[in-house]
C-alpha cells in the first residue's frame, strides 16, 4: 500500500450520510438528532444510504456497524468517522458527548485521516471467483467436525507450510486487536503494511504466527479428509463461503483503502491501554521513556 498512512485534510463536506446500528433505538434517536443539527448549518444528511458523491459517513453504533459498511465505503472513497454508542472502541473511538463538537470542527477545519489497508479474498474453485473485502480479518475455521483442519499456507509462489489446526486468521494491522489477539497473534500498528496469519489452536506449539509484507499474494489450500468435510470462511465476522477440500483462498492487499478519520485527541496507544488494561506509566512509577 503506497498511500500515505495519516494525513491533514479540509473536507469541507456537504453531504453527509449518517450510518446506525440496526435495531438500536438510541442510535436511530441520535441519528435523528444529529441530521436536524447538520440540516440547520446547511448540510445535506443521508440516513443509512452509502452512494458514490457523499463527502463523508458517521457511523452511530460500534465497530461492527462500521465493519458493516466498510467495503462500501473504501469503494467509493468516502471517509468515515465512527460514534461509539457504547464502551469506546478500537474504531469507533468517539463517544457521543464528543460527536458534535467533533464534527463542528471537522466542517470548519482540518481533520487526520489515516488509510487502513483492507483485505481482498477470492475463492479459487471450479469455476467459481467470489470475491470479498474485509479492515478487520478473513477466518477460516472448523464447519462441524471435530477435526483439526489441513490448511496450507504460500507467500506468493513460496510454501510456508501445512497447518494442523482449528483455524487460520488472516488479519490486517488494524484487526491485529480483533480474532488475531485472542488466537495469540501479535498487535500490529496499524500504519504497518502487513498481513498477519495467526493458527487457532494449532497442533504443533511450534506453529507461530508469521508477518508477510502486504506486497504478497496469500494462498490457502483446504486439504479435505474426504468429499464431506468442509471449512467455512468468515469475512470480518460475517459468513462469506463454505471450502471444500482442494478449495483454495487468496488473499491480497485491497486496491483501497478505508478512509478513516482520527478525530479524537485519543492516540493508538491511549487507546489500547483502555481496551486492554494496561498499566499507564504514572500508574507504574515510571518516569520519561527510556
Amino acid at each position: 500500500m503506497s498511500k500515505e498512512f495519516r494525513a491533514a485534510k479540509r473536507l469541507s463536506p456537504r453531504r453527509i450520510g449518517l450510518i446506525n446500528k440496526i435495531d438500536d433505538p438510541n442510535a436511530d434517536s441520535f441519528a435523528g438528532e444529529l441530521a436536524a443539527w447538520l440540516t440547520e448549518r446547511g448540510m445535506l444528511a443521508e440516513r443509512n444510504r452509502i452512494e458514490a458523491g457523499q463527502d463523508l459517513l458517521v457511523v452511530l453504533g460500534g465497530d461492527g456497524t462500521l465493519l458493516r459498511i466498510a467495503e462500501q465505503a473504501a469503494a467509493h472513497g468516502i471517509p468515515v468517522i465512527g460514534v461509539n454508542m457504547g464502551s469506546l472502541g478500537f474504531l469507533t473511538e468517539l463517544a457521543v458527548a464528543e460527536a458534535v463538537t467533533t464534527l463542528e470542527r471537522i466542517l470548519t477545519e482540518e481533520a487526520i485521516v489515516e488509510s487502513r489497508m483492507m483485505l481482498r479474498v477470492k475463492l479459487e474453485s471450479d469455476g467459481r471467483g467470489q470475491a470479498s473485502y474485509a479492515l478487520n480479518d478473513i477466518v477460516i475455521n472448523k464447519n462441524t467436525t471435530d477435526r483439526l483442519l489441513r490448511l496450507t499456507a504460500y507467500a506468493g509462489s513460496e510454501f510456508i507450510t501445512t497447518y494442523h489446526a482449528d483455524g487460520l486468521v488472516f488479519s490486517t494491522p488494524t484487526g491485529s486487536t480483533a480474532y488475531n489477539l485472542s488466537a495469540g497473534g501479535p498487535l500490529v500498528y496499524p500504519a504497518t503494511d502487513c498481513v498477519i496469519i495467526t493458527p487457532i489452536c494449532p497442533f504443533m506449539l511450534s506453529s507461530r504466527p508469521i508477518i508477510l509484507p502486504s506486497s504478497l499474494t496469500i494462498t490457502s489450500e483446504f486439504i479435505g479428509r474426504n468429499d464431506e468435510e468442509s471449512a467455512q470462511v468468515l469475512v470480518d465476522g460475517r459468513h462469506f463461503v463454505t471450502m471444500h477440500s482442494g478449495d483454495r483462498l487468496q488473499i491480497r492487499a485491497a486496491d483501497h483503502p478505508l478512509l478513516l478519520l482520527a478525530a479524537s485527541e485519543r492516540d493508538y496507544f491511549s487507546i489500547l491501554r483502555g481496551k486492554l488494561r494496561w498499566g499507564n506509566r504514572e500508574d507504574e512509577g515510571g518516569g520519561a521513556a527510556r
